[in-house]
């Protein structure tokens, strides 16, 4: 999707008869499932049996004026289907050939199965989510999936610059499991440093104290102090200077040791006010505040259409809107909507050169 919405006219090829299982998963939109339509847009589709001899050929024949083909079968499998790296360079010798997996293609990870919460499990970053009492936590989007896809993209237009200089095919990789320990760069870090596993701070964080969720009197807000002064700051504005100049929170080293017993004092003296009334007095102390909106609350701030975050679809108004990339801040590639199974088949194949027989047999 995002090298899509950079300008690259992207083919995807679904089982025939069935598509991405994402299509069916809840909740769903019109009848298609809100996972597809999140990540799919501009692509067109393209129904193909690989199991079958036409479907493949079919597939390699694309390969011969693509540049890139991006797969993320199991392990082993492109090879029982012949349309791994080897033989596609044979039909394509320039081609920028990219492979996803879970675990990587070593002894250890092709055995193991993946999605996004296993990784998450394997990875430890479960086990740091949630609350310190609470049952193991997810993290909610699928951040590992996300962030391997963006990785991809990166692997993808470096081997693409690299052809320029030497035209040489390449075959580049990405793991979910590598993603996953990059994400936690800093916890691991903090673990190989204390020799402690990392434990679960609730909405607090590692390093700073007071930085986390606090309950007002009506709702919550969310304070983040990250130095001494707007630890000083925060001590006046809630009217409790002395809190400053208590010797058990000092420092931020110490007030992270008395993380606790200092989140029941600002409890109890946040716990006086509305949320609004905190917000609207620590931004006037420049102490860095904001509400915990739900779903609904954060779409609809002004904010989301101040940045132009959500992008109609040119022309197709009964289509659910769509999130812009980061990079494109006018959402310029937003250009058509998420494909129907198999509605660009037979133009995709025609103009790879196959006959109108060929692709009623594909």
């Amino acid at each position: 999707m995002v090298l899509g919405d950079l300008g690259a006219d992207v083919i995807k090829v679904e089982r025939q008869g069935a598509g991405d299982d994402l299509r069916s998963l809840s909740p769903r939109f019109r009848g298609t499932g809100t996972l597809f339509l999140a990540f799919n847009r501009g692509k067109r589709s393209v129904e193909l049996d690989l199991a079958a001899q036409p479907g493949r050929e079919a597939l390699l024949a694309l390969t011969e004026t693509a540049d890139v083909l991006i797969e993320s079968f199991g392990p082993g499998v492109t090879d029982k289907l012949a349309i791994d790296f080897d033989t596609v360079r044979e039909r394509s010798p320039r081609i920028i050939y990219a492979s996803v997996s879970a675990f990587g293609d070593g002894e250890m990870g092709r055995r193991l199965p993946g999605y996004d919460s296993l990784i998450q499990a394997f990875s430890g970053m479960i086990s740091i989510t949630g609350h310190p009492d609470g049952p193991p936590t997810r993290v909610a989007p699928s951040s590992i999936d996300i962030s391997t896809g963006s990785w991809l993209v990166i692997s993808i237009l470096l081997a693409l610059r690299r052809r320029e200089r030497d035209g040489e095919a390449r075959h580049v990789t990405g793991a979910l499991i590598d993603s996953a320990f990059n994400l936690m760069g800093h916890q691991i870090l903090g673990t190989l440093a204390t020799g402690e596993a990392t434990r679960p701070l609730g909405t607090g964080s590692p390093s700073t104290m007071p930085n986390g969720a606090f309950r007002a009197a009506d709702d919550w807000i969310v304070v983040a102090t990250a130095n001494q002064s707007q630890w000083r700051r925060l001590c006046e504005a809630i009217g409790e200077p002395e809190l400053a100049e208590d010797v058990r929170y000092a420092t931020v080293e110490d007030r992270i040791a008395a993380r606790e017993e200092l989140q029941r004092e600002l409890d109890g003296r946040f716990a006086q006010a509305s949320a609004q009334s905190w917000i609207e007095r620590l931004q006037a102390a420049r102490v860095p505040v904001g509400p915990i909106n739900d779903l609904i609350e954060a779409i609809e701030h002004p904010l989301v259409a101040e940045r132009g975050l959500l992008v109609a679809v040119d022309g197709e108004d009964e289509q659910l809107p769509q999130l812009r990339l980061p990079i494109d801040p006018h959402g310029v590639g937003v250009r058509s909507g998420p494909p129907r199974l198999g509605e660009h088949t037979a133009e995709v194949l025609r103009e790879a050169g196959i006959t109108e027989d060929e692709i009623r047999g594909c």
